[in-house]
Formats: C-alpha cells, sequence, structure tokens
C-alpha cells in the first residue's frame, strides 16, 4: 500500500470528514440525548455493547483468527459517520437520533478503542507476529483525527452556518471516495493473497453486517414501538466508520492483512443499507 495514502493521505482525509461531521453538528444534538434518553441509550447500547459482542461470536463461529479477527473486531468498535445520517434520511428514520448518537459516540469512540483494540491483539493476535497498539499515544492520534476536528466544525458552523451547510453535503461522498481508494490500495498490495484473505474474512465481514442490522431493527421494534427509530438504529450499527478502521489497522498497526475485513465491510454495508433504504422507503411511500 502505498506509503504517502497511508501515512498523509488517510488522517488528513478522515480529519477533513470529521470537521464535515462536525458542521453538521449543532448543540441541539447533544441535549436531544437527555430529552430523549431511552431511545439514545438502546441506540448507544446496540452501537457499543451488541455489535462488539455479535463480533466476537461470529469469529468464534466462522473460525476467523489473527490479524483476519483483530481487524475486524477493530471495526466493530467504531462509530457510525455522516453516511448513517444521510440513509437515516433517505430511509425516513429519525435523523435526529442518528445524528445524536454520532456526535456522542464520535466523542466516546477514541476514549474505548485503545483499550478493547488492545485486548483484541492480545486475545487473537497470539499466532501472529507481536503487533503493539500503545494506549496514551493511539489514544491522542485517535483525538487528534476524530475530536478534534468535529470541535472545529461546530465551531465553523457557529461562525458561517451558510458555508457549512453548503459543505457537509460533499462530506459523505468524499468519505466514500477516500473508503474506495484506500481498499484498493489494500487489493493491490494483497497480490496474490487477496482471493485466499477474502474467502476467509468475507463471510464473517458479511455476517457480521446482516446479523447486526438485523438485531438492530428488532431491538428497536421492541423496545421503542416506533419505527422511524427502529430504522436508525438499524443503520447506525449496520454503517460503520470504515476509514477510521482503517486508519487504525494500516496507518497505526501497520496491518494490510487486518484490513482486509473491514474493507470488505465497508463495501457490502452500502449494499446491505441501500437495500434497506429502498424497501422501507418504498414501504412507507
Amino acid at each position: 500500500m502505498p506509503t504517502f495514502l497511508t501515512s498523509i493521505g488517510l488522517p488528513v482525509a478522515l480529519i477533513l470528514i470529521m470537521i464535515g461531521v462536525g458542521m453538521s453538528l449543532t448543540r441541539d444534538d447533544f441535549t436531544r440525548v437527555l430529552k430523549q434518553p431511552k431511545s439514545f441509550l438502546i441506540g448507544a447500547g446496540c452501537q457499543m455493547l451488541l455489535l462488539p459482542l455479535v463480533a466476537i461470536a461470529i469469529i468464534a463461529l466462522t473460525g476467523l483468527s489473527g490479524e483476519l479477527a483483530i481487524g475486524l473486531f477493530i471495526l466493530s468498535l467504531c462509530p457510525g459517520g455522516t453516511t448513517s445520517n444521510l440513509y437515516s434520511y433517505l430511509a425516513k428514520g429519525d435523523v435526529g437520533l442518528s445524528v445524536s448518537l454520532t456526535a456522542v459516540i464520535g466523542f466516546i469512540a477514541p476514549f474505548t478503542i485503545p483499550f478493547l483494540a488492545t485486548w483484541a491483539i492480545a486475545f487473537y493476535g497470539e499466532q501472529v507476529q507481536n503487533f503493539q497498539l500503545p494506549i496514551v499515544s493511539t489514544w491522542f492520534k485517535l483525538l487528534a483525527v476524530t475530536v478534534f476536528p468535529v470541535l472545529i466544525g461546530m465551531g465553523l458552523r457557529a461562525q458561517y452556518p451558510t458555508f457549512a451547510n453548503r459543505v457537509q453535503n460533499y462530506v459523505s461522498w468524499f468519505s466514500v471516495a477516500i473508503l474506495t481508494l484506500v481498499i484498493l490500495s489494500i487489493c493491490i498490495k494483497l497480490e496474490d493473497q487477496l482471493i485466499e484473505f477474502i474467502l476467509l474474512a468475507g463471510p464473517a465481514a458479511v455476517l457480521l453486517n446482516i446479523v447486526t442490522m438485523s438485531l438492530g431493527y428488532l431491538v428497536g421494534k421492541k423496545l421503542l414501538h416506533n419505527d422511524a427509530q427502529s430504522r436508525t438504529i438499524t443503520l447506525e450499527v449496520g454503517l460503520q466508520n470504515g476509514t477510521l478502521t482503517l486508519l487504525i489497522t494500516s496507518t497505526i498497526l501497520e496491518s494490510t492483512t487486518m484490513s482486509i475485513a473491514p474493507s470488505i465491510y465497508s463495501l457490502f454495508m452500502f449494499i446491505s443499507a441501500g437495500l434497506f433504504t429502498y424497501l422501507v422507503a418504498k414501504e412507507t411511500a
């Protein structure tokens, strides 16, 4: 994988994406959590607890191991991004809930990812080379590319609301373009091993997406009795921040193999989320 793309291009792209996320946020997106605590807590629980637990179960079920297993688990720790907000809007979901989940979990994730990723490396990485994820330095790196840019974006929105509204519409498409470019680079780097790794990690990545989206929808329907919020939770657990995941696996941990499962998931999630959005939009038309 080109060094420039992973060491400079990917972090810069993620910073720009997170500034765009910040430009879509207002103070109400945070205070809404206090006004609708039940829907937020259920959505956050699905995102931060259900998703990693399902990932652990699927890794065990499919026999995934080593760097492939670590990569899939790290993916499950990363929050959704602006793409989930866009799909929630298209699916006639609760966009306010979606944005609140993106905002709050986006601030929490940089603190939880280093600890849980370190556990995964120790648990799944016994048979592979010794990967190390320094918790403190990783924490600062994630803050630098996620939390601080979001704060900058929020500041820009407060000062220049017209500019922020115009620019944020391009953030999701920019995110998809960067993600696609990185995935292509990973495929080129792997060469002959690509097919082998796809066959090994592909079923687990696809299964994680389908199972978590299904469970997210069922949990939302059962506990909230609100179709719009159920659709939002489904998309929040189905659309992960693949760009952040690849930053961790390919730049911080410098492992192309760890990036395989997140890459497959990142491609498939647009198919599943698009199909889900089409079906519910057609049903509610």
